[in-house]
């Protein structure tokens, strides 16, 4: 899994809202919503369309049923999986009216803050991104005094190895977000030296965003 880490978190970030939604008036209607409430707010109707916004706003509300298989929650998997893989402090809410159950459970165990289920009302939506923009700026004081808050998902029947590259992984990513891509810092956090450093950027495919 390679990735990119974003630049530092601005305070203006904790107001960058990504909407992902097919459906061109309900997407309309979420934006103005959230531009009332002080969001910048940027709209796709795909996966790919999503993946090209840069740089990647912190705060996302996705639905699952995207296109080319708006029947079918894939496409929001996937998306997540992304988003995630490129920026570790990303909030994703997910909202979707097919099989809520399995639909939640499918996007909590790949990494989403919380679920709503189609039709939400605009005050649980509006709660939801209040509240993931509430962590968010938390867990960047967390990096001030040097811990981290990691949220990891590994199958235990692949072993304690399996899971213990997944939680190093997470780690070593988190320290660099939070140390918005500074070698040395993350480095000195980690207790390693620079070299020991880029063998794990080496191992997990993990790329610097250097622009």
């Amino acid at each position: 899994m390679s990735g990119h880490l974003n630049d530092s978190l601005h305070p203006l970030d904790l107001h960058k809202l990504l909407i992902v939604e097919d459906d061109e008036a309900l997407a309309g209607y979420l934006a103005d919503s959230m531009k009332t409430e002080g969001y910048r707010v940027f709209c796709s109707r795909s996966r790919d369309e999503a993946l090209a916004i840069r740089p990647q706003p912190l705060l996302a509300l996705v639905d699952l049923g995207l296109p080319p298989a708006e029947n079918f929650i894939s496409e929001g998997l996937f998306l997540i999986d992304a988003l995630l893989a490129r920026e570790p402090r990303c909030k994703i809410i997910v909202v979707t009216g097919q099989d809520e159950e399995s639909a939640a459970f499918e996007a909590v165990r790949r990494g989403a803050f919380d679920f709503l289920c189609k039709p939400s009302a605009m005050p649980d939506i509006k709660a939801a991104i209040r509240r993931a923009s509430l962590f968010l700026h938390h867990e960047e004081h967390l990096s001030e005094t040097g811990e981290a808050r990691l949220h990891f998902t590994v199958r235990l029947a692949d072993g304690p190895k399996e899971s213990a590259d997944a939680v190093e992984e997470q780690i070593v990513r988190g320290t660099l977000a939070d140390t918005h891509g500074n070698v040395t810092e993350a480095a000195r956090r980690l207790g390693l030296v620079r070299e020991n450093l880029y063998y794990y950027l080496k191992k997990y495919g993990i790329q610097l965003n250097r622009t």
